[in-house]
């Protein structure tokens, strides 16, 4: 007698939603880079409410929100073919977006000085758990750290990224995340009170 051996369709652990949305992006990433047109919409639609959150909190104008997500979705249709699954399809696309939007920033700031954070309200991405007077708070703080503190506590805390995945988005060690983040921290918490707010909300 044989032994008994299980059919693989029914010991197969069952996705997660985060694995599935990944394996979900993989395959649209597979067929931008075969040069479907339809696939890179698909992906497009997918992240542009993600990247706008995280660029209209960058800077006050859609149009520079706008602007990097389509440089970004001009990078993925044409560099497709280089993703070689190191990371998540996420990740690589925030990496992407992270590197145009630094670009951008700093163009802005040699053409006419720093753009200011926008509020949320004006960007249509109120959270209804914070009230108008703490996002005021966190928008003025927030404008006030270098870029590279900034986006990280952007990327950590708005978006949820790991230290380890934003050492990826940002082509930098892991330890550099982690100072980033502590220096912004402390620049926070020594900022926001004067401005009337709690620095209590970007705890490690």
């Amino acid at each position: 007698m044989q032994p008994f051996a299980p059919d693989p369709a029914l010991t197969r652990m069952p996705q997660s939603p985060a694995q599935s949305l990944e394996s979900q992006d993989a395959q649209l990433l597979r067929r931008v880079a075969q040069q479907d047109k339809r696939a890179l919409e698909e992906l497009y639609s997918a992240y542009h409410r993600r990247l706008s959150r995280f660029l209209l909190r960058l800077a006050p104008r859609h149009d520079f929100a706008e602007e990097v997500i389509n440089d970004t979705f001009w990078v993925v249709w044409c560099k497709a073919t280089d993703f070689r699954g190191a990371s998540r399809v996420s990740t690589w696309i925030l990496g992407i977006a992270y590197r145009h939007a630094l670009h951008a920033l700093r163009q802005e700031r040699r053409a006419g000085g720093p753009a200011q954070a926008v509020h949320e309200d004006e960007a249509g991405i109120v959270d209804p758990g914070e009230d108008g007077d703490t996002q005021d708070w966190i928008a003025q703080g927030l404008s006030l750290l270098p870029d590279e503190q900034r986006l990280t506590l952007e990327l950590a805390y708005f978006l949820g990224y790991s230290c380890e995945e934003i050492a990826t988005i940002t082509e930098c060690p892991v330890g550099t995340v982690k100072a980033r983040m502590f220096h912004a921290r402390e620049k926070l918490r020594l900022t926001l009170p004067s401005l009337g707010g709690t620095a209590t909300v970007f705890k490690s």
